[in-house]
């Protein structure tokens, strides 16, 4: 992703490319693959819609056609609106008619904001109307908070697809991911690719023990995210396979070859999704029982279950929100209220 152009009046190309340059190490990576996403996006749809280029700065009645296009759904409609989806789904840059989630056109308008702030100029998404008609859309497509995994891996879950996981490289990397992704809080899968082998330090004094190093989070700064505890069986895998696969520098975990070798490279983050799929099937699971989000509800909904105070498991998780990690604890501890029994 590159810096666009400033007027004449603005820095030089050489502060430019150094500007460039600092929003790359300073924007954490998956805000750049949506930023290059929704720039495609963005870019595509003005393309479709007004056959013409994004302009700098954009229109007022161009963003608040950007927000019309997103607030209705155009399966049984007929006109501009419908002719640019199309356009779009035949790109591949949209799957459906449906009207897409407030969060996903709210996601694409602070893009869209960001790209202006890069340029120094003021957004048309900062106009009255355009904000107005923007929190009408969301009201209007407003839907139920879906879960981001449909069923959450607990203990259970996980000691069954660890069963699938044999002595080959391929079963001990994946042991080593499941049993981390899990019993560190529940890793999202970015952060579980991104990690490296001096991520990972066992204990001066209890050589059993792991101190696992994030270098950020969704939810922390770079070079502020609290070292993590890993002991007893996650830690045995993750050295099992540090250890089997001889890792000894860059990335922790990689992909295996036909041959039954570590590659270099890091493992994609999609690549965790697909290792879920695999063990869940083999596991007699449906393949979409559970996304790698599951590893993430699954622990606190374990912690829940096993009665362990929500602080212990935010430290862990590394949630920001109390009340966001309650949800799972409330699921839970629901059924144990006494209040459900008054009439029993």
């Amino acid at each position: 992703m590159t810096l666009p152009t400033l007027p004449l009046h603005s820095p030089s190309t050489a502060d430019l490319e150094m500007l460039d340059d600092l929003y790359r190490r300073g924007t954490p990576e998956n805000t750049l693959r949506a930023w290059e996403r929704d720039l495609a996006y963005i870019t595509a749809w003005k393309r479709a819609a007004f056959d013409t280029p994004l302009t700098w700065p954009e229109t007022e009645p161009v963003a608040l056609r950007f927000i019309l296009d997103h607030s209705v759904a155009l399966s049984d409609t007929t006109g501009p609106a419908r002719d640019t989806a199309d356009a779009l789904i035949a790109a591949g840059l949209r799957r459906t008619l449906v009207c897409p989630a407030p969060s996903t056109l709210d996601r694409r308008i602070a893009s869209w904001r960001a790209f202006h702030r890069m340029r120094n100029l003021a957004s048309p998404f900062n106009a009255p109307l355009i904000r107005q008609a923007r929190a009408k859309a969301r009201k209007a497509a407003a839907r139920p908070r879906q879960p981001k995994s449909r069923k959450p891996i607990t203990r259970e879950v996980l000691l069954k697809l660890l069963e699938t996981c044999d002595n080959s490289l391929r079963g001990i990397r994946d042991r080593a991911i499941l049993m981390l992704g899990f019993a560190s809080g529940g890793r999202r899968r970015s952060e579980l690719t991104a990690l490296h082998r001096s991520d990972v330090k066992p204990d001066e004094k209890d050589k059993t023990l792991i101190w696992l190093h994030l270098s950020e989070t969704k939810t922390t700064a770079r070079g502020q995210t609290p070292k993590l505890l890993i002991k007893g069986k996650a830690a045995q895998a993750l050295i099992h396979w540090i250890e089997t696969a001889n890792i000894t520098d860059g990335p922790l975990f990689r992909p295996i070859s036909k041959s039954d070798r570590p590659l270099p490279r890091a493992l994609s983050p999609d690549a965790i999704r697909q290792i879920l799929r695999h063990r869940l099937t083999l596991a007699g699971y449906p393949p979409d029982y559970a996304s790698p989000h599951g590893l993430r509800s699954g622990f606190l909904t374990q912690a829940a279950l096993d009665g362990a105070p929500i602080q212990a498991a935010m430290r862990l998780s590394l949630h920001r929100s109390v009340a966001q990690a309650m949800q799972y604890y409330d699921d839970v501890e629901l059924s144990d209220n006494p209040a459900t029994d008054l009439l029993e």
